[in-house]
């Protein structure tokens, strides 16, 4: 838990309380140059080639970050680019997900786009991109309209079929009918990555499709796995541990010891119950394609390096128990807006009782309740980078999260709290438009209207100017909202790199 220093500053509408600042808990540099090289060790176990399943975002990865601070959100991206000589990739997006116009929640695009969008990205960074398998066809007409605008802009598509019965009904995954119904990917580099926008895209049946395939060709390949979390060698009821579960409970993922690697090394080691349910299944795949298994355990399968790294384990502890709050408080929202099931806040409760963590955990939270309370208004907290806590309130012209912005800013800027960034003469205006040309109920400005307004007005004020030059120090700073808060202002926030929770209590 963070602690307090008995020094606090207030200020007119505005209350400054001073606290301790967390450091970096996790050696970035050393993952980047480790991780890699586990990941040549294992292309070399296998000759010819290795089919990497690559789990969870392999940019922008801000879970990640957030529970092992000094991770960066693209470190997975630049590890792979120590290897982009002998790497391409292979992007999956399911039939179904295509179907359904399935959307991303942290980017709020969709699958399909997504796509496209990762394929400009790791086109720009240097790597290959080899093609895109659509997986889990059977037919559907917006899977092949899919395909062939993927093939408009010369992107090479492939199919690979439901299979009846997978993955349990494995001497016909194990056949001609099966895997060998696919259409094969024709690769020529030594690592092929298999990454795709979200879970359930089918990555792994693409590489044992390919297994089976290269099998038959005489091509030696392999298989393994990447995935962050959990992390194998920390403890199972570990706080970044703990906080992938949070994070994963709509998925209903539970993190279990690994039976088969303690079986066969007499070793502990952490997995999740998918892998560890699915492994008997893919050892009888494995024996089909090559005649034996190569990996005794689920756990031997992966290839991830990120718990050697850790190199203060009490600061990631505490920053996973900062997420698993978060994580909560996603839930309860999530709930209100009907988005959520019971059991998934559920869930998280008894994450919290063994992370041993409760909202006071957060001080931001009862700062700004306490100061809801006491105005009888909505507010907002935000704790900074240097450990100030620094409130707002709903007024007639702004609302708590867009004051929020105003008041943090002009601290970091050295502005007196009393100057007025904006003016109301230039407020009101707004709000005429808003109420009376666009019909809104709400003639607050929103966060985005403010840093248009303060945009506009960097041009000849420079109090406005220097208030935007230091929103990039806002990055990693929390926030606290004591009611809900928009979509707009949710994506304000996440632009900024700012983590926000809110009270599951509905504007009025």
């Amino acid at each position: 838990m963070i602690k307090f220093l008995a020094k606090i500053v207030k200020n007119s509408n505005i209350n400054c309380i001073f606290t301790t600042r967390m450091k970096y808990g996790f050696d970035n540099n050393k993952y980047i140059k480790i991780q890699s090289e586990r990941i040549k060790e294992r292309i070399a176990q296998f000759g010819d080639k290795l089919y990497l399943e690559f789990g969870g975002k392999l940019f922008d990865d801000f879970h990640a970050s957030r529970v092992l601070p000094g991770f960066q959100p693209d470190s997975k991206l630049k590890m792979l680019l120590q290897l982009k000589d002998v790497a391409e990739m292979v992007i999956v997006i399911s039939a179904v997900d295509i179907e359904k116009s399935k959307v991303r929640g942290d980017l709020g695009i969709t699958y399909n786009d997504d796509v496209l969008r990762l394929i400009n990205e790791f086109e720009e960074r240097g790597m290959q991109v080899n093609s895109v398998v659509i997986t889990h066809f059977s037919g559907q007409e917006s899977a092949k309209a899919f395909h062939n605008r993927l093939c408009r802009l010369n992107i090479k598509t492939y199919y690979h079929y439901t299979i009846d019965g997978y993955p349990h009904n494995v001497q016909l995954i194990d056949s001609d009918e099966g895997f060998g119904k696919n259409e094969y990917v024709e690769t020529s580099r030594p690592l092929v990555v298999v990454t795709a926008p979200g879970p359930g895209s089918g990555k792994m049946a693409v590489c044992l499709s390919q297994l089976y395939q290269d099998n038959k060709k005489g091509i030696k390949a392999g298989y393994a796995k990447f995935e962050t979390f959990p992390v194998w060698n920390l403890p199972l009821k570990h706080p970044v541990n703990l906080a992938y579960e949070a994070a994963t409970a709509d998925l209903n993922d539970v993190n279990m010891i690994d039976p088969f690697h303690l079986e066969a090394y007499g070793k502990t080691t952490v997995n999740y119950n998918r892998d560890i349910e699915i492994f008997p299944v893919l050892n009888a795949i494995f024996e089909g394609i090559y005649g034996y298994n190569p990996y005794k355990s689920p756990t031997d399968m992966g290839v991830n390096m990120a718990g050697f790294c850790i190199v203060d384990d009490d600061i990631c502890k505490e920053a996973s128990r900062q997420e698993i709050i978060r994580r909560y408080y996603s839930a309860l929202n999530n709930l209100v807006e009907g988005k959520s099931e019971e059991t998934e806040v559920g869930k998280i409760k008894i994450l919290m009782q063994q992370a041993k963590v409760t909202s006071a955990n957060r001080p931001i939270i009862k700062i700004a309740k306490d100061r809801a309370e006491k105005l009888g208004v909505n507010c907002a907290a935000i704790e900074l980078n240097d450990g100030t806590i620094i409130t707002s309130k709903t007024t007639s012209l702004l609302g708590a999260s867009a004051a929020l912005l105003l008041n943090a800013t002009k601290y970091l800027a050295g502005i007196d709290h009393e100057v007025k960034l904006i003016p109301a003469s230039m407020i009101e205006p707004i709000q005429n438009m808003k109420v009376c040309h666009l019909h809104g109920s709400n003639p607050r400005l929103h966060t985005d209207e403010v840093l248009v307004a303060l945009a506009m007005l960097s041009l000849n004020d420079k109090n406005c100017k220097m208030a935007l030059d230091v929103l990039p120090q806002l990055e990693g700073c929390q926030v606290h909202s004591t009611v809900m808060l928009s979509e707009v202002d949710h994506k304000i926030f996440q632009k900024l790199g700012i983590d926000l929770t809110c009270e599951p209590v509905k504007k009025k």
